[in-house]
């Protein structure tokens, strides 16, 4: 999965979205300007590669990468706020969000956004803070659950990230090698709470952190065969779609070159990889793709929009304004 510079596609992004060893699209703030624009995109690009999945990350609060034309949502910290007052409550509204959120981006044809967020909020990682629902696993758990409720009633796959817990390091792993330094007991007693649970209720896909477990394993989680296959795989029994983070952030770089990163994630159990923002990054990943004949991952077909919806008629229903005016108070209230 890879990225494009602008508002349309160059041709040189055309033969590169072409390319068989390609599986996705991911979008950025600076590939949306408005709503028509994006629809022209995403027409563009299924035209250019109908297989693509379109991918974008539409979490809420400060990453929300579409915002004018799009409803404003909350960061997820103000649902554990909520939580604390009224529980029932707090989980219909995340519920409503969820659907909110994937409704509106499968309307212009984007198959899914990278969330729930699943980290807990320790209070001392500020890459992570309040796109956290809660520090509490038991509320991230309950909240995170009714947000891909959400989701799915709209027909959008869900990814927790960031496997196996990115809270309770205080280094941003986009800019620095983030080392968590606890036991693996600790890490099971907190972080791995809300993706044992959610994982089997359903959890269609997961993102591992770009972290070392120092304790655990001397590699990031996303390279790392313990995190995905002894613990993910065959531990928690999770068949789903694991994406690896983005391979040019600062974390990944402990695994050496970008195709040294890449053979390590695929080797580790990823079915997907992400290289975003250096083309020539994921030319050097393509190049490596193509030369091992990789033969792709069926489980990402998986995670493809299963609903097709019309914005229009989106917007005519009781449930997105409901859904909207509970994201405009949330919003206002944060």
């Amino acid at each position: 999965m890879l990225d494009i510079a602008g508002l349309s596609l160059t041709e040189d992004d055309k033969r590169l979205l072409k390319n068989p060893q390609v599986g996705g699209l991911i979008l950025f703030s600076r590939n949306y300007h408005s709503p028509q624009q994006l629809s022209d995109l995403i027409q563009e690009v299924r035209l250019c590669a109908p297989q693509l999945l379109i991918a974008v990350d539409q979490e809420g609060g400060r990453v929300q990468r579409f915002r004018d034309g799009f409803t404003r949502l909350p960061p997820m910290s103000v649902l554990g706020t909520l939580y604390s007052q009224d529980r029932d409550n707090a989980v219909t509204v995340a519920t409503e969000l969820g659907w909110l959120m994937a409704a509106e981006l499968i309307s212009y044809g984007i198959d899914i956004s990278f969330a729930p967020v699943l980290d807990l909020d320790f209070g001392v990682s500020q890459v992570i803070g309040d796109r956290a629902f809660s520090g509490s696993p038991e509320t991230v758990t309950a909240l995170a659950g009714g947000f891909i409720d959400g989701m799915r009633q709209a027909g959008m796959a869900s990814t927790g990230k960031h496997f196996p817990g990115h809270g309770w390091v205080v280094a941003d792993s986009h800019l620095d090698v983030p080392v968590d330094e606890r036991s693996l007991e600790e890490i099971e007693a907190q972080d791995l709470i809300p993706f044992t649970r959610l994982i089997q209720q359903g959890l269609d896909a997961v993102m591992p952190a770009h972290v070392i477990y120092r304790q655990v394993d001397d590699r990031p989680a996303g390279f790392s065969s313990y995190w995905i296959g002894q613990r993910l795989r065959a531990g928690m029994e999770f068949d789903g779609v694991v994406f690896s983070d983005d391979l040019t952030m600062e974390g990944a770089s402990v695994a050496g070159s970008f195709e040294a990163r890449a053979a390590q994630a695929l080797d580790a159990g990823c079915d997907m990889l992400l290289v975003c923002n250096n083309r020539p990054a994921a030319l050097q990943v393509l190049d490596y793709l193509e030369q091992l004949g990789h033969p792709g991952s069926k489980r990402i077909k998986r995670m493809k929009a299963v609903h097709s919806y019309c914005f229009d008629d989106i917007r005519s229903t009781a449930r997105w304004q409901r859904a909207t005016g509970l994201a405009n108070q949330l919003v206002n209230i944060h």
